[in-house]
């Protein structure tokens, strides 16, 4: 699991290959991944966008953002842990997903940005 804490907000990123929705003799490999955010810090925030960051083993480079995670703007006082799952399609089996969260801080309401590891995506069989 890859770990980072970024301005009192720590991330961890599991990934998981989904054999039964991937179809690799159409270039079509589905990644499942579990993102836990913890507010290890001394304020209550709240989580405003996300921007990533995802790159195929092809050189295939896309950016995604938008508001919130997966239809969710969480507010997490200290202390407090959200987890969410998503998904991601590569035309290959291997690539990465990183990127940052805006957030703000509900007391001060200033944004700031906290950074989600990089990630591997990595289809079981091309690892040994």
């Amino acid at each position: 699991m890859d770990a980072l804490i970024t301005n009192g907000i720590k991330v961890s990123v599991e990934v998981f290959y989904q054999p039964f929705q991937s179809q690799p003799q159409t270039g079509q490999f589905i990644f499942a991944y579990r993102v836990t955010i913890e507010n290890v810090g001394a304020e209550t925030v709240q989580l405003q966008r996300r921007h990533w960051f995802i790159k195929d083993s092809n050189g295939e480079n896309r950016e995604v953002e938008g508001e919130g995670i997966v239809g969710q703007t969480p507010i997490l006082a200290p202390g407090q842990v959200h987890r969410y799952n998503s998904w991601c399609p590569l035309q290959t089996s291997i690539g990465k997903m990183g990127g940052f969260f805006t957030m703000i801080n509900l007391k001060t309401r200033e944004q700031f940005e906290v950074q989600v590891p990089d990630f591997q995506m990595i289809a079981p069989f091309k690892s040994n």
